[in-house]
C-alpha cells in the first residue's frame, strides 16, 4: 500500500470510530436531587418496620434496603429518576419475575414499588 492511501485508510477509520462513539446514547446518572431522594427512599426501607418479601421468602428492612442498593449500584447509569430506580431497583425480581412485596404486622401484602411510590408522594408534597 502506497503511503498515501495508507494515511487516508488510517484517518478514515479514525473518523469512523469517532462518529460510532459520538452516536452512542448518552448515558448518565441521577442528578444530584434525585440522588437525595433515592437515598432517602432506601433509608425509609431500612427504618420501617415491616417485613420484605422477595422470590418466595423473607427479608428484615435493613436486608431489603441493602438489596435495593446493590441493585442501584448496579443499574446506576440507567436511573435518571426516582420512577426509574423504583422500577429497576424496588418492582420485581430479575430472575423470577415475580414482584417485590411489604408485609404489615396485621399481614396485609402491598407491591414495595407501590409502597414506595406512596411515600415518594406523601415526601415531595412535604417538600412542597
Amino acid at each position: 500500500m502506497q503511503p498515501l492511501n495508507r494515511h487516508i485508510t488510517v484517518v478514515t477509520g479514525i473518523t469512523l470510530a469517532v462518529l460510532l462513539l459520538v452516536s452512542l446514547p448518552a448515558r448518565s446518572e441521577p442528578s444530584g436531587q434525585v440522588e437525595q431522594i433515592i437515598q432517602h427512599l432506601i433509608t425509609y426501607v431500612s427504618g420501617s418496620d415491616l417485613r420484605f418479601v422477595r422470590n418466595a421468602s423473607e427479608y428484615t428492612p435493613q436486608e431489603a434496603a441493602a438489596h435495593m442498593e446493590k441493585k442501584y449500584r448496579h443499574f446506576r447509569d440507567d436511573i435518571e429518576t426516582t420512577e426509574d430506580f423504583i422500577e429497576l431497583c424496588a418492582t420485581k425480581s430479575l430472575l423470577s419475575g415475580k414482584p417485590y412485596l411489604v408485609v404489615d404486622r396485621q399481614g396485609n401484602e402491598t407491591r414495595t414499588s407501590d409502597w414506595l411510590r406512596a411515600e415518594l408522594a406523601a415526601w415531595q408534597a412535604h417538600s412542597q
